[in-house]
């Protein structure tokens, strides 16, 4: 993977030497390439670094800052996003939305008129279900892919990794009807944590993975995402309200 940053403070080739020396220095960083001109350092790397890591690496030269500018694709998944029509490139998660939907409004007629909270209920436990079923196949891909744009995950890295095990229980809540008042308010903060950074992505048009599906499907962070967050955490602040 490849990331860009701002590095400010850089006069002379013997600045740009000294930035690049101290990078490639960090672990797990395999190659950087420094734009004197533009002030930018294109780092490719590993697996995900930290930005507060980068920034330790050059602590002990404080002209020099570095600054997190945008996450770039490989080409070849940049390529294939930008050639992918935008409901193929959207499949695999509005496949899953109309198969919990359908299930959802089953369950809610099933016993006998509507149940609306019911239908929410079911929907919301295949939701955290099946997305944190996504995520356990490959936790450490995914705990990298949400360290990304993730405003804790971005700090503390372990949070990606906790925050998977956090929607199984989430999803094992709605579905025993354990606590529903808790389990709701537990949702509303976490899904309100997690669309910050995807907002903060989409509005900076960062061209990122969403790992909402963990590293199992290559989907782009966009406005799909946060419509996604966004439905969780209206149906958890419809469901408080009433419960209250």
């Amino acid at each position: 993977m490849k990331h860009t940053y701002q590095v400010t403070g850089m006069t002379c080739t013997g600045c740009q030497a000294k930035v690049q020396q101290l990078l490639s220095a960090v672990p797990d960083v395999i190659h950087v390439d420094i734009n004197l001109q533009k002030g930018e350092a294109a780092i490719t790397m590993d697996k995900h670094i930290s930005t507060a890591t980068l920034q330790d690496a050059l602590l002990h030269y404080p002209k020099y800052q570095l600054t997190e500018k945008h996450y770039e694709y490989p080409l070849e998944l940049q390529n294939d996003t930008i050639h992918k029509p935008w409901l193929q490139t959207y499949k695999p998660i509005l496949l899953i939305f109309s198969y919990m939907l359908a299930v959802s409004v089953i369950a809610g007629y099933y016993a006998g008129g509507f149940h609306a909270m019911l239908a929410m209920r079911v929907f919301m436990a295949g939701f955290f279900l099946v997305f944190s079923f996504f995520k356990m196949l490959d936790l450490g891909a995914f705990a990298d892919s949400y360290a990304m744009y993730d405003v804790i995950a971005r700090k503390i890295k372990a949070w990606g990794y906790i925050y998977a095990f956090i929607e199984l229980l989430l999803g094992l809540a709605f579905t025993l009807n354990i606590y529903p008042l808790l389990t709701n308010s537990i949702t509303l903060i976490v899904m309100t944590i997690s669309i910050i950074g995807v907002l903060q992505s989409v509005l900076n048009k960062r061209a990122i993975q969403c790992a909402c599906l963990g590293a199992v499907f290559n989907l782009p962070m966009s406005t799909v995402t946060i419509i996604e967050d966004g439905l969780m955490i209206a149906m958890s602040v419809t469901t408080i309200l009433i419960l209250i």
